[in-house]
């Protein structure tokens, strides 16, 4: 993968590049799969299927399952919408849906901030690695856990 610059979008201009970009995959933008990007555009830490059912649930006054939002949440990932933060089972907006890279979380073991960047060269370095053992990476996620620069201030 080469490095290139990208857009980074939120609210509104989140949304439409999210909408716009699972409808290039030939995918429907439901009223249901709205409520969930919103929901988990809202947060601001990874958030778990049942954290976004709940917020769906309170802004729609009804119960949503979390069952069904696995379902979009799985489509979302599948279509570069949202990242899987593997290690805290949770799930954040990507806010450059129309770049595919790999992922790359900092993750801090105090607050729970998740904050995705990306390094070709980096993810670059994994994919080589794992090719030279013979091993083809279809999609590496890297986790470094520590503490975040807000909590480290605060000690």
């Amino acid at each position: 993968m080469r490095s290139h610059d990208h857009q980074v979008h939120e609210g509104e201009s989140l949304r439409k590049a999210a909408r716009d970009r699972l409808q290039a995959k030939g995918e429907q933008w439901t009223d249901m799969r709205s409520a969930v990007f919103d929901a988990l555009s809202s947060f601001d830490r990874p958030a778990s299927a049942y954290d976004i059912a709940e917020a769906v649930s309170k802004s729609q006054d009804r119960r949503v399952a979390a069952n069904s939002v696995y379902r979009i949440l799985d489509l979302f990932v599948g279509a570069n919408l949202a990242r899987r933060v593997e290690s805290a089972n949770a799930y954040i907006a990507n806010q450059h849906p129309d770049c595919l890279h790999d992922c790359i979380f900092l993750i801090c073991d105090n607050c729970g901030q998740a904050v995705h960047i990306d390094d070709d060269k980096l993810s670059g370095g994994i994919r080589d690695a794992a090719a030279n053992a013979g091993f083809a990476a279809r999609r590496p996620v890297i986790e470094v856990r520590g503490t975040c620069g807000d909590c480290s201030d605060s000690k």
